[in-house]
């Protein structure tokens, strides 16, 4: 019973629509050379997606056709699909993160690559810049998020009047997001946040309150992994419902009495340059993007437009 209620919050909170809209899936491809053609590409899929799914195989077959020789690799966390969608509800990120990082690592074509592009969908955003931040091998040269929950989530959607099954599970977690249980086991509450209680996020978080750097011991591996980037580029998605807040997409926080915006640029954790985000900054290697529509609405041709602008293989003297 208990599972059960974890997961009908788990599909409220973030939604099912973190999936991109299916097209047709990616043909096998051999092999490419590395030079001079494009870096291997890295994708991490958001809540309720799996690997095989048509429209993340989509999103490969396209960043192909901008850069021929791009070789597509889709983050999974189990060879069934059915299990690798599952993963994106249940399991502790810290072992998931892990497990990314040896696979990449073994990898025969990756693992060759002198680097690594990557793109996160929703939450696969904080997830691939918590490969970064973790191991880096290969290392990323462009890492491009999308709505993705970089300063978590601060609070849950609300429920329909009749919707017991969902207010009973809101119940549920609210009296034991922090308890050990569910910081391993289920995945949305392993980057929750809430500002007015963050005694009790730095204490109990199992992941989000570690990559950012928010504890009293800083990992400096994390901000060195992090300012090897060449790129770091956030889309925030101007109507975004799914992510709460959605600013949480740009690093931004949210005051605990008023609710309002606290943007990253005056946040300690960007004045003090707990992830070296404030240095990326400086040296015009982070970037704020606005992406029109809702959580995940992406369009081709904004894809195209990444892919030409932060992917295609950078001529000799530039």
């Amino acid at each position: 019973m208990i599972a059960t209620l974890i997961v009908s919050l788990a599909i409220f909170c973030i939604s099912t629509s973190a999936s991109v809209i299916p097209q047709q899936p990616l043909a096998p491809q051999s092999s490419p050379t590395w030079t001079p053609n494009p870096l291997p590409l890295v994708i991490w899929h958001g809540l309720g997606d799996n690997y095989k799914a048509e429209g993340l195989r989509s999103i490969g077959d396209l960043a192909q056709e901008i850069n021929p020789g791009t070789f597509p690799y889709y983050v999974r966390l189990d060879a069934d699909p059915s299990s690798d969608r599952k993963a994106t509800y249940f399991g502790n990120l810290t072992l998931q993160v892990a497990k990314v990082c040896a696979d990449l690592a073994a990898h025969p074509i990756l693992s060759t690559a002198p680097a690594i592009n990557a793109i996160g969908f929703s939450q696969g955003g904080q997830f691939i810049r918590a490969y970064v931040e973790r191991c880096n091998k290969p290392p990323v040269a462009n890492l491009i998020t999308f709505g993705a929950q970089h300063n978590g989530i601060s609070k849950f959607q609300n429920c329909a009047a009749t919707d017991w099954v969902c207010q009973g599970a809101q119940a549920l977690l609210k009296g034991n997001i922090w308890s050990q249980f569910v910081q391993n086991g289920v995945v949305p509450p392993q980057y929750f946040r809430d500002p007015a209680d963050l005694e009790a996020y730095l204490e109990h978080s199992n992941f989000l309150a570690d990559v950012n750097n928010e504890r009293v011991s800083k990992n400096e591996t994390y901000k060195q992994n992090l300012l090897k980037l060449e790129k770091f580029v956030m889309y925030l998605f101007s109507d975004d419902t799914v992510v709460l807040p959605k600013e949480s997409s740009w690093f931004s926080d949210v005051n605990a009495t008023t609710g309002e915006e606290i943007k990253l640029k005056d946040r300690p954790m960007y004045k003090k340059d707990w992830l070296g985000l404030k240095t990326l900054d400086e040296q015009h290697k982070l970037e704020f993007k606005i992406a029109e529509g809702g959580h995940m609405q992406l369009s081709d041709k904004l894809l195209e437009e990444v892919f030409k602008q932060y992917f295609t293989p950078k001529t000799k003297g530039h």
